[in-house]
């Protein structure tokens, strides 16, 4: 079965609720399943064997939350080639700055996987517009990753 696997982190809840509209996305596409996890509880193995990822966080400072920085240190050597060209989508939920998704985006270069959909700004709490926006990025990534097997 194709496995997506969503890591995120989230102090205030804006990312976790978008991180829960995107999984439910991907549930709709029949024939994947989907793991939602916080980035710290997030391992190698996880990232290891799944088809495709999104990952989701906050702006701070201009920058992703440590806890995300901390997933990437984690897996990257230990999946290094091995996780190449995996469909990817992006969101970061910020107050006004938006600018972590640039460190994001040097994440994904340096893993090599293969971003699907432009990364999704969220100002605050996903409004009911950007709840469908995320809903749809989690079906165009489950379709994605059944592509890509």
């Amino acid at each position: 079965m194709t496995e997506v696997l969503v890591v995120y982190h989230s102090m205030g809840g804006n990312t976790e609720q978008a991180a829960r509209y995107l999984t439910e996305g991907v549930k709709t596409v029949e024939g994947v399943d989907v793991t939602l996890k916080e980035a710290l509880k997030a391992h190698v193995d996880d990232l290891r064997n799944c088809d495709g990822i999104a990952i989701g966080t906050p702006d701070y400072f201009s920058y992703m939350a440590g806890a995300v920085k901390d997933f990437f240190d984690r897996t990257y050597y230990p999946t290094k080639g091995e996780v190449s060209g995996t469909p990817c989508v992006l969101f970061v939920s910020h107050g006004g700055g938006g600018k972590a998704v640039k460190s994001l985006e040097e994440m994904v270069e340096t893993f090599k996987f293969k971003q699907i959909t432009t990364p999704l700004l969220l100002r605050g709490a996903p409004n009911q517009r950007e709840q469908e926006e995320l809903r749809d990025a989690g079906k165009k990534l489950a379709k994605a990753c059944q592509k890509n097997c």
